[in-house]
């Protein structure tokens, strides 16, 4: 009923052309601006979805890092119980820390990661490899699968039938008590055999082997890691399954969902996405006031006029009396 009210009032004829094209105006701009904010939402959206579907092709629902210190210990029955964690489909055991990689003259730093078998399980770093095949070997012979960016970077060949034999990985020594630093380093031949694309973040940093090999240069533990991925079941609360870990661990493991584990992101997206709404609205409300002020000009207009009318009907009847 309002908008039929609103639509006959715009529809009549106004004493003031300049009221007339407010009105007009101002459902152009509501208009326009309705539209804009339906459109960059939607754009906002489907940007996040994408960025969030790259990134968790890398970053597992949970992660398990120690409190302090670079690597933590855990022990066989604390990883039984893990696996019979409600939630949980499947975890890899990470190893993993900063490196020299080198073929020959050409020479990068990366982030090596040490997975095992079940990483493929856990991560979608096999599904997007698209050069050579993801292949991590055994702590005997290693293999290397790298990112696109550090494949360039060092000129891998990473299709050759025979790997070169020139690929070496310069690992840190944990807890080396030499002085001589040349001492405190290890260095161990790996071959390559293939590289992922994913985001520029992820391929021109990582390069993943096998956990053995990692720990035997490093002098880990058996049971010291780095880290443990965790695949979640589908439509599993993330945030149940970190109550539900920390509390079977204890207060000397960290435990991150898969926001928490890049949350610099999802906060700058999200706040990108609510000033882009915030600018929006204020336009409408702007809008909104604008028209709120022609409907009154024109309900102030159609007073006048009805008290005009009722001022001339006694004096009509007067004059039409001559008539």
């Amino acid at each position: 009923m309002y908008l039929t009210f609103a639509w006959r009032y715009f529809k009549a004829k106004k004493s003031a052309d300049a009221i007339n094209i407010i009105a007009w105006v101002t459902v152009g701009v509501i208009a326009i601006a309705t539209c804009c904010q339906v459109v960059v939402l939607s754009v906002f959206n489907g940007f996040e979805d994408l960025v969030k579907s790259l990134y968790s092709s890398f970053y597992a629902d949970i992660k398990i890092v120690p409190t302090t210190g670079k690597t933590f210990t855990l022990t066989r029955e604390q990883i039984a119980s893990l696996k019979k964690q409600t939630g949980v489909d499947n975890f890899s055991m990470i190893a993993e820390d900063k490196a020299l990689l080198k073929n020959y003259d050409a020479q990068t730093v990366i982030y090596l990661k040490g997975v095992d078998d079940n990483y493929i399980n856990v991560s979608g770093v096999a599904a997007k490899t698209n050069r050579g095949k993801y292949f991590t070997g055994t702590t005997e012979d290693p293999y290397l699968v790298t990112g696109s960016g550090i494949q360039s970077a060092t000129a891998l060949d990473v299709g050759a039938a025979l790997p070169g034999e020139g690929l070496t990985v310069i690992l840190p020594k944990k807890n080396s008590s030499n002085n001589d630093p040349l001492q405190s380093l290890s260095e161990g031949f790996i071959k390559s055999s293939g590289s992922f694309t994913i985001q520029q973040e992820f391929d021109d940093k990582y390069a993943i082997t096998n956990i053995g090999f990692v720990k035997q240069q490093m002098g880990f533990a058996a049971d010291e890691y780095s880290a443990v991925e965790l695949k979640l079941s589908p439509k599993f609360n993330p945030e149940t399954a970190k109550t539900n870990i920390a509390a079977l661990l204890g207060n000397n493991y960290k435990v991150q969902t898969k926001y928490e584990q890049n949350t610099s992101l999802y906060n700058t997206m999200k706040l990108e996405k609510w000033a882009i709404y915030a600018v929006l609205t204020l336009i409408l409300v702007i809008a909104a006031f604008n028209m709120v002020s022609a409907l009154t000009m024109l309900v102030l207009e159609k007073e006048k006029t009805s008290v005009f009318y009722k001022a001339w009907e006694p004096q009509k009847k007067v004059y039409s009396e001559y008539f």
